[in-house]
């Protein structure tokens, strides 16, 4: 593993492969689920003890809902449980929950959830979990110019546009991941510019500490120029 100068400030995530990690085992897409979650919880906390200061993870897209209702249905359970259940442990380790994308689509209780983990955290300033929740690149995009015209913007620039990203804050992701397939699946369209992009040939619950290792020490060597030609 290398040190911490190397480390990068934020790692996201686009999680797949639930359904055929589970397929391989003769197990219901459920269990691929259930599985990637807790897959989730092993590699943030992993991120975190690195040093890492956020992650991102891409868990319910925009275009998830074209999905049967019977694993939408069991998603939003696992949703629920994970924001109630992990908001204890996060929350004592000085972590931030934040989401991005539009949980006013969801079910009440499924957003009273969300909600009180986003409030109970908010004063936490160690880390930051940033879940890609009913969350769309462009959906997201469309939503920040809407809100950057209600508020009267005169000044058209990339500085003022970022205020009013889901991820207005948060610093850009230095790498992100993809597991099983080869395509970033509409997600931080904006924020992944210049992100070191990792693809990984297997599922996401199959993904280990030694695969973060692994990435964290080939981005140590990378070099980052932006488009310039001196690294920064």
């Amino acid at each position: 593993m290398t040190n911490k100068t190397s480390l990068p400030r934020h790692i996201a995530f686009i999680i797949d492969g639930n359904g055929r990690w589970a397929r391989a085992r003769l197990l219901p897409r459920s269990a691929g689920h259930e599985a990637g979650i807790r897959c989730l919880r092993k590699i943030v906390d992993k991120c975190f003890s690195f040093g890492v200061e956020a992650v991102s993870a891409y868990v319910f897209s925009t275009e998830n809902w074209k999905r049967p209702q019977d694993e939408i249905d069991k998603l939003f359970s696992l949703f629920k449980k994970f924001f109630e259940k992990e908001k204890k442990s996060l929350q004592g380790s000085g972590v931030r929950i934040r989401v991005m994308g539009d949980i006013s689509a969801f079910p009440a209780d499924i957003r009273e959830s969300i909600e009180r983990a986003l409030a109970d955290t908010a004063q936490n300033t160690k880390h930051v979990l940033n879940i890609g929740i009913n969350y769309g690149g462009r959906a997201e995009i469309v939503r920040a110019a809407q809100k950057f015209v209600s508020a009267g913007e005169r000044e058209i620039s990339e500085e003022a546009f970022e205020k009013y990203l889901d991820t207005a804050g948060l610093s850009d992701p230095d790498i992100l991941v993809r597991t099983c397939e080869k395509r970033l699946s509409n997600f931080m369209l904006w924020q992944c510019a210049y992100s070191e992009i990792f693809f990984v040939d297997k599922p996401w619950p199959a993904f280990g500490t030694k695969d973060l290792a692994k990435i964290l020490d080939e981005y140590a060597g990378r070099v980052r120029k932006f488009g310039g030609l001196n690294a920064q």
